[in-house]
Order: structure tokens, then C-alpha cells, then sequence
């Protein structure tokens, strides 16, 4: 009898982050997964449900519905369960609809309560009344690291009982074509520190610029990569026009490629995070990270980065001069961070919700699948 499963294609209506990122590489995964047939895909029929006119994701044997009229909120909370008729649900994006109960829901993060100052009033209200509801009715609910599960289940979001862990992976990194535009051209070098994300009070961007001048002094520059959603994030740091400053904006994958392989170093000085998917995609392009030492950044770099606390200048400094003046160090962190990328797979997570699914669907998974040694 056919296990039927639709998973939640909001995303592909949505700007790509950090959260549709992952949504994009687990499906792919799972699509993978089924064309091998291994042993949790077997009798597994799914299909991406997703709203009118969303973005084309090629797939080789998970399905494509597009249903309704409608789109955000009103589409996933009505029109998306009404296509379900009796499927499980899959949402990869933080939210999905209340009425569905086999429902399985990763959120990403505890951020709208651990940093409101970055997220407009309109948008963490939502999401503070959402989130603690879709904790009640979906049967079984993930979160990217361990430091976010506890921060969830610390404020009330998800009960510890029915959640598991289901951490980024950073194989698609590795897919990415080093190409340059000519802006990314002019700020790489060996003396750019790099800072991806937006300008949001939380991403902290404002300790390395404001450093600008004495890093100029130090003859290093700085790459800022990324944009704010203005109707989710607040912005939280007025612009900065030094002339070691290179305001990049939104680049291809390929050119964000480039510019850190080419670079010093990624900055990622985050006062909170979820995971910090810019810190594992560097690391596995071969670029060493000096990152906060708070929230998930210890537990995803491991021994691998050099970490600073986010509220020391001067920390950060001397982090950044260690690596330019020392070729063997950054030969060290290169390799370091390669190593620990590797630890992280999306084909481990997508093992990982199929395990889920299963379970959801009254299978034993312990004499199915061997367990996931990374992810227990």
C-alpha cells in the first residue's frame, strides 16, 4: 500500500535565504533518495504542492501539484491542506497550515523572541502566534542545531518529546562555479574580510564596520554581500561609504563563490543564529571564518574557526591579523574547516525526515534503517 506524503512549495514563491536554501536541498535529497529506492522510500509516493505561478524545481520522481488561487499565508493555511486528501504534510520553511496533524514542521530558529529588534512588528507578532501553535498540532517537528532546540523548547515553541535535530548540509556549496562579476573582482583579495547577510541588529555587521578605518590602517577591506527584506527585517546599520568598504549586495552563488576563495576570511559576528549556513558554505569553499562564540556558531565550526565574542573590537582584530599575518595558520583553518564541512550532509538529513515519516506513518524505522550516526 502507497505511503502518500505532499510537501509544503511555498517556498518556491518566496526570495531565496538561508531557510529556502535548505527547503531546496532537502527536497532534492529526498528526491534522490526515492530514485534509490532505499528502504524507508519504498512504497513512498510524494508530491510538492505549491501556490500559482511559483518557481520550477526539476525533480525525477517527487511530483508537482500547483493548487488554489491565493498565495502566502491565506494559500498555506487553507488551500494547501484542502489538497492534501489525507496526505502527510512535509513544511521545511518554519511555518504550515494548523489544520493538518500529520504534519511535520521545521523552525528554524527561536529568533523573533531572542532578537526582535530585527524583525518588523508585524512580522514576529505573526510569527509568535504561529509558531507555538504549529508546536501543538503537527505531530512531529525538527530544528536545524541543538542550540536551537533548546531555545525552542525553552520558550514553550516545540516539546522536546516529538523533536529531532536535522542540521544544513553543505554539498551544494561545492556544486557552485567560481565566477566573478567585476564588482566581486575588485573586493577580493588576500586583505578582504567578507560578511554575508543582511544589515539586521542581530547580524552584528555593525562591529566590523565600524572597525573600517583601523583595518584600513592594517591595509585590509571589507566585503559586505546580501540585502534586508524590508517587510521582515529592521535594518540596524546606517551604510558606511569608507573607501575599504565594497557594498556588494545580492550575488549569484557562483560569484559569492569566487570572491571567498579569493578572500581572508569570512567575519560572522552574529549575536544569535539558528545554524549559520554562510559559516559551513565557507568552510567547505575553503575559506577560514572567524565567528561569534554564541548560539549555534560553536556547536556547527567546532574546533575549525577562530571565534570572537560579538561584543569585543579588539578581539576581532587581532583575529583578523592573525590570519593575514600568518600563511601556515590560514593553511590550518583551510583544512580544518574543509574537514568539518564534510560532517554535514543533506543526504543525512533528508535520511533523517524520511525516518520522520515514517514514523508518522506507523513504520518501526529501527528495523528499517540503520540510524544516522551524524545526527544521534
Amino acid at each position: 500500500m502507497a505511503r502518500r506524503w505532499a510537501i509544503n512549495g511555498r517556498f518556491l514563491s518566496q526570495s531565496t535565504t538561508g531557510v529556502q536554501r535548505y527547503a531546496r536541498e532537502v527536497v532534492h535529497c529526498l528526491d534522490t533518495l526515492i530514485a534509490e529506492q532505499v528502504p524507508l522510500a519504498r512504497g513512498l509516493e510524494v508530491a510538492l504542492h505549491c501556490p500559482p505561478e511559483s518557481e520550477e524545481m526539476p525533480l525525477a520522481c517527487i511530483g508537482r501539484r500547483e493548487v488554489g488561487r491565493a498565495s502566502g499565508h491565506v494559500w498555506e493555511q487553507t488551500q494547501l491542506p484542502a489538497s492534501l486528501a489525507g496526505s502527510g504534510l512535509l513544511s521545511l520553511c518554519n511555518t504550515g497550515p494548523l489544520l493538518s496533524r500529520k504534519h511535520i514542521v521545521c523552525i528554524h530558529d527561536a529568533n523573533v523572541w531572542n532578537a526582535p529588534q530585527s524583525y518588523s512588528l508585524a512580522f514576529r507578532s505573526a510569527y509568535r502566534a504561529l509558531l507555538p501553535c504549529l508546536g501543538k498540532s503537527a505531530c512531529s517537528l525538527s530544528t536545524v542545531s541543538h542550540y536551537s532546540m533548546g531555545e525552542l523548547v525553552r520558550r514553550g515553541v516545540i516539546p522536546a518529546q516529538r523533536a529531532f535535530v536535522a542540521p544544513n548540509g553543505h554539498e551544494h556549496a561545492l556544486r557552485w562555479n567560481p565566477e566573478h562579476s567585476s564588482a566581486t573582482r575588485k573586493a577580493a583579495s588576500r586583505n578582504t574580510i567578507v560578511m554575508v547577510g543582511s544589515t539586521t541588529p542581530h547580524k552584528n555587521v555593525g562591529l566590523v564596520l565600524n572597525m573600517a578605518g583601523r583595518l584600513a590602517e592594517a591595509g585590509l577591506e571589507i566585503a559586505i554581500v546580501g540585502m534586508s527584506q524590508p517587510h521582515v527585517f529592521k535594518s540596524g546599520q546606517a551604510r558606511i561609504d569608507a573607501q575599504n568598504v565594497h557594498w556588494l549586495g545580492r550575488i549569484s552563488d557562483g560569484q559569492l563563490a569566487a570572491l571567498l576563495g579569493e578572500s581572508l576570511c569570512l567575519a560572522f559576528p552574529s549575536l544569535t543564529e539558528g545554524f549559520g549556513l554562510p559559516a559551513l558554505e565557507a568552510m567547505a569553499l575553503g575559506c577560514p571564518v572567524v565567528v561569534s562564540d554564541r548560539a549555534s556558531l560553536p556547536e556547527v565550526c567546532g574546533s575549525s574557526a577562530l571565534f570572537a565574542p560579538p561584543d569585543e573590537p579588539d578581539a576581532w582584530f587581532d583575529c583578523f591579523m592573525q590570519l593575514h599575518n600568518s600563511h601556515s595558520l590560514r593553511l590550518q583553518m583551510i583544512s580544518k574547516g574543509r574537514a568539518r564541512a564534510s560532517a554535514y550532509s543533506w543526504r543525512a538529513t533528508a535520511l533523517r525526515y524520511l525516518e520522520a515519516m515514517a514514523a508518522a506513518d506507523g513504520i518501526d524505522t529501527q528495523t528499517r534503517i540503520v540510524r544516522v550516526r551524524e545526527l544521534t
